[in-house]
């Protein structure tokens, strides 16, 4: 059995060992080592990464078995008897520490504060979450968020001492466990002093100041429970540069200070809201003014007007409001295409005492354009690609219509 190095001393980044095992798993090499200090993937913890004499060590993982394979990359390979030094990725390594260590302070928080167990923990990208037993109001889980992460930080800016313990079941009975633990044998727990006990066998800061900050990003409903986002130490470092970079923008674009930079997104928003049922209602009345203007252009033919148009200068929200108006009143077949880059966009529609099937019309013109539409009798829409063939297929909607 690998002895496990990172059990007793998480800032171990540099160790000696022999390879004692090399195996062939899905084309890559993984070799079992005699002692590690890479921390195999488990318990919501990724794995470390580094290297051994200088081979990159790409995963870490535990085998059913119990041994702990070092996934090499491909094209390297190690040999059993191979005396081998390993060296520990430490900025990653120490910013999975900060996030578990970051999580044991923020769910015993929890649990202080609420009584809310931790059910399930993740570290993911960018990211770490935990899902609560938490059972509040929105507006409450927002207040209860603020007072754990107060608790959580300054049991991080008390900078407590952090220890780990080997205990039998008995042992641990006797310990104020915030959680259950099923093994049955040896049993790691890591105390944050006067503050959490909690069986665990990831790695750990010695001190919670090593933690450097806590910060609850966003939470969600999740499997009926409050799961919570959020970043500690240089994640937190990360994530405060990228929004005050966001905010600084923001506010430059704004001419407004940080501090004012919602009063006036809210500002914006509601007159955008404004300024956009004035448009519609502008957009309204031009349509109304086209569609007559197109109306008088057009002769009726058998009391029936063909209204033919292809615009290029217009959107198809725009085209379709023009087709409405136009169909408002009787005797109308509104047959009208917006030209494009790329393509065409049709849309046809009919008054109500007008019998031409514009689904019928529309099928034939897309085919026409290499495209597809459809819709109901009374109105259709559709479009194709086929740009040199749009005066083509108008011409063939507009004499079926006009039958």
């Amino acid at each position: 059995m690998t002895r496990k190095l990172f059990w007793n001393d998480s800032h171990l980044s540099r160790f000696d060992a022999i390879v004692v095992e090399a195996l062939e798993i899905n084309t890559r090499q993984a070799v079992v080592l005699d002692q590690t200090a890479f921390y195999p993937e488990g318990g919501g913890q990724p794995c470390d990464v580094g290297v051994l004499n200088g081979l990159a060590v790409e995963d870490v993982q535990t085998d059913n078995e119990g041994r702990i394979l070092h996934f090499l990359a491909k094209g390297t390979a190690l040999s059993v008897g191979d005396v081998v030094t390993g060296e520990i990725d430490w900025q990653h390594r120490r910013e999975m520490m900060q996030q578990h260590t970051g999580q044991h302070i923020i769910s015993q928080a929890f649990f202080q504060l609420y009584g809310a167990e931790t059910r399930g923990f993740r570290i993911n990208d960018r990211l770490t979450e935990i899902d609560l037993t938490l059972e509040l109001q929105p507006e409450e889980i927002e207040q209860a968020i603020v007072r754990a992460e107060e608790l959580a930080n300054s049991i991080i800016f008390d900078n407590r001492e952090i220890r780990i313990h080997e205990v039998t079941p008995e042992e641990a009975a006797k310990l104020p466990l915030r959680k259950e633990s099923f093994i049955t044998d040896c049993i790691r727990v890591i105390e944050i002093d006067d503050f959490d006990w909690s069986p665990c066998g990831g790695t750990h800061a010695k001190r919670t100041g090593e933690v450097g900050l806590i910060a609850v990003r966003a939470w969600e409903r999740a499997k009926k429970m409050t799961r919570l986002h959020f970043v500690c130490g240089v994640r937190a470092l990360k994530d405060y540069r990228l929004a005050n970079k966001s905010a600084e923008a923001a506010a430059l674009k704004l001419t407004v200070g940080r501090e004012e930079i919602e009063s006036s997104v809210v500002r914006l928003l509601d007159d955008n809201k404004r300024l956009s049922r004035r448009v519609r209602e502008l957009s309204e009345l031009a349509a109304k003014v086209e569609a007559a203007e197109l109306l008088a252009a057009t002769a009726p033919v058998a009391n029936v007007r063909i209204v033919e148009k292809v615009f290029t200068d217009r959107d198809f929200e725009e085209a379709k409001l023009i087709a409405h108006r136009l169909v408002d009143g009787e005797g109308v077949v509104a047959l009208l295409a917006v030209r494009e880059a790329e393509m065409v966009r049709l849309v046809f529609a009919r008054s109500a005492n007008v019998t031409a099937d514009m689904n019928a019309l529309m099928k034939v013109a897309c085919e026409k354009l290499g495209g597809r539409g459809g819709g109901k009798p009374d109105f259709a829409q559709g479009g194709g690609n086929k740009i040199e063939e749009l005066q083509t297929a108008m011409k063939a909607v507009s004499v079926m219509a006009a039958v």
